[in-house]
């Protein structure tokens, strides 16, 4: 019985969702402080603004650094700042993330939504953006030495949601936050023992080299970003068929999901060309 009170009480506080975007209030309130961050902080450049089309897209990107992924809040900050509201742009959150009570609140407040069919969708038909991280948890929480390698986990529902929604697929591609904490190891098979993927749904239990504890075993967050300077990069868009016939065609789901990831790593790659030495850039 108890379970099941946490089983809806979960639920309920994942379904506390709404597509208003980030509220300018709050956003107003913390401005001083992201432009610290973005600028001072993690000296954050972001190219290729002109890239995205006029109409709602759905950005794909690859994130880092566990728990913290800092390239992704500082892509969406950098995009509020960009359009002050004026184009909507939505985050998207594991629903673990979205039930967690201070945790969740933040979330709603600065516009992300959970990253499940009925939100993404109605994010779109209210004529929104909405930036997804498929990799999730084996994404962000990739070895240091894959910091350069697009790991988007094979999980191709994107391709199905954009085809539904008819939008077009943008990449984004970034380099720096696997700078802010160092992932020494994954420990798969830790993750396995400890059933990790149940209880927190992670097949990932990242060994760590971070600020203040050094070399710990990140459970959940347990270190303070490096000031990183983190690179981003809006890519040409990808575009998708609308034909609902296509969701079901694989082939097609494959080659557009090959598309997306070729054009984040070449997008990786000429980023990661530009750093001198880890943290530095």
């Amino acid at each position: 019985m108890d379970q099941k009170k946490e089983e809806i009480k979960e639920k309920n506080q994942t379904d506390k969702w709404n597509i208003n975007g980030a509220n300018p209030d709050f956003m107003s309130k913390q401005s001083a402080l992201w432009d610290f961050i973005l600028d001072y902080y993690f000296r954050v450049e972001i190219s290729g603004w002109k890239s995205l089309p006029n109409s709602p897209a759905m950005l794909i990107g690859i994130h880092s650094g566990t728990w913290l992924t800092m390239d992704a809040w500082t892509f969406c900050a950098s995009w509020w700042r960009q359009y002050h509201g004026k184009r909507i742009l939505h985050g998207t959150a594991h629903d673990v993330l979205m039930a967690m009570p201070i945790i969740g609140s933040y979330f709603r407040n600065v516009g992300v939504i959970p990253a499940k069919r009925e939100s993404i969708s109605a994010a779109f038909t209210a004529g929104h953006d909405v930036v997804i991280w498929p990799g999730g948890e084996v994404d962000a929480m990739r070895s240091w030495s894959k910091r350069n390698k697009v790991v988007l986990g094979g999980r191709k529902g994107f391709i199905r949601q954009a085809i539904r929604s008819g939008v077009p697929i943008v990449p984004v591609a970034t380099v720096g936050g696997a700078d802010t904490v160092f992932v020494l190891s994954e420990c798969r098979p830790l993750a396995k023992l400890l059933s990790l993927k149940k209880l927190l749904r992670s097949e990932i239990a990242p060994l760590i080299l971070g600020f203040p504890f050094g070399i710990v075993l990140e459970a959940f967050p347990l270190h303070i970003p490096l000031p990183a300077k983190i690179r981003t990069k809006i890519m040409e868009p990808v575009d998708i068929d609308s034909d609902p016939d296509r969701e079901n065609d694989q082939e097609y789901i494959d080659k557009k999901y090959q598309e997306v990831e070729s054009k984040i790593q070449e997008g990786v790659n000429q980023l990661a060309s530009s750093v001198k030495f880890p943290i530095i850039g």
